[in-house]
């Protein structure tokens, strides 16, 4: 054996892990994963039941089902051998785990170890994990199995007052949580509106529908129309809002069952957006005296609802103070 022939033989090899990501469609991986898996010596993979493995075998790909030991994968390198392992959704951490303690052993010659990533997830592919989730919930959960519409709506308005208070704590961890609660609301929908039996549909429909909207509405964006102010852009927005809404009053789609502040204050920037001048109603009560705080607040670029919760906050503050607590 020459001297070019001992070193080949003695050559540690290399391992390559390979990962996918399962919120990615089987069989789209990157150019580098193939020109890898192409020239790879052996490509192994524990699962039989492996989402890729129909794909690599029709790429003509030879995939050994087999899940070897750190020192058994190391002896598979030897002679400067790659071998890849396409990694299950646990990332094969018993593997890892054996090469490193073989590596800090000192007694191996180790191969080459690199980590590939064959496909990435996009920004927003967890919440392809949401939906499986509330899939299965709604499915097999005995509680939420029976949840409609109607008995969901008060979640929906208590989730959407806790996100508000998370907000105005300026809590980011909370707000997260609370965020993340709305967005359940919003899927738990979308999941019970599947078994309509008049007009199913589906998170894909939701959010194609809110896509498509955000895109007619904003013209200076995804259009020619052109905006640089907050005023211009509020002017495109209604615009176009009336128009796909054919609405006949400036009132139209305010839903009337908000609280009293915001619908006040509402109903104010909807007149005065749309240049109408409308006297106040003139009558006797607190009513009408809120009425008239809440247009100028909104007048003034101030929250009503907002404002009112920020001084019974300070109230209740007062009140615990009194009380010792």
């Amino acid at each position: 054996m020459n001297a070019t022939s001992a070193e080949a033989e003695q050559a540690p090899g290399r391992i390559i892990l390979l990962t996918t990501s399962h919120r990615v469609a089987p069989g789209l991986l990157s150019w580098s994963a193939w020109q890898t898996l192409h020239g790879a010596d052996r490509v192994l993979c524990a699962d039989g039941a492996h989402p890729q493995l129909p794909y690599l075998r029709e790429a003509g790909i030879s995939v050994d089902e087999a899940s070897p030991t750190a020192e058994e994968l190391v002896d598979i390198c030897a002679g400067g051998r790659t071998v890849v392992v396409v990694a299950t959704g646990e990332g094969e951490p018993a593997l890892t785990d054996g090469l490193a303690r073989l590596a800090g052993s000192g007694r191996f010659h180790m191969p080459d170890l690199e980590l590939l990533p064959a496909s990435y997830d996009l920004p927003g592919a967890r919440l392809l994990d949401l939906v499986q989730v509330m899939d299965r919930i709604r499915s097999e959960c005995p509680w939420s199995s029976q949840q409609t519409h109607k008995g969901l709506a008060k979640y929906a308005i208590e989730e959407a007052y806790e996100l508000v208070e998370a907000i105005e704590d300026g809590d980011a961890d909370e707000l997260r949580e609370e965020l993340g609660d709305v967005l359940l609301q919003v899927v738990f929908h979308a999941r019970i509106a599947e078994e309509d039996t008049d007009s199913p549909y589906s998170i894909d429909d939701v959010a194609g529908g809110i896509v498509t909207k955000l895109i007619h509405r904003h013209p200076h964006v995804f259009g020619d129309e052109t905006a640089t102010t907050p005023e211009e852009v509020k002017e495109h927005w209604l615009r176009t809002k009336a128009a796909e809404k054919r609405r006949t009053s400036v009132t139209d789609g305010v839903p009337l069952g908000q609280p009293g502040l915001a619908l006040a204050a509402k109903l104010a920037s909807r007149a005065r957006t749309a240049g109408l001048d409308v006297p106040l109603p003139k009558a006797e009560g607190v009513g009408y005296e809120l009425l008239a705080l809440a247009s100028r607040a909104e007048a003034d670029g101030v929250d009503p609802e907002a404002a009112l919760r920020a001084a019974a906050r300070a109230y209740r503050d007062a009140i615990r103070e009194t009380e010792g607590v």
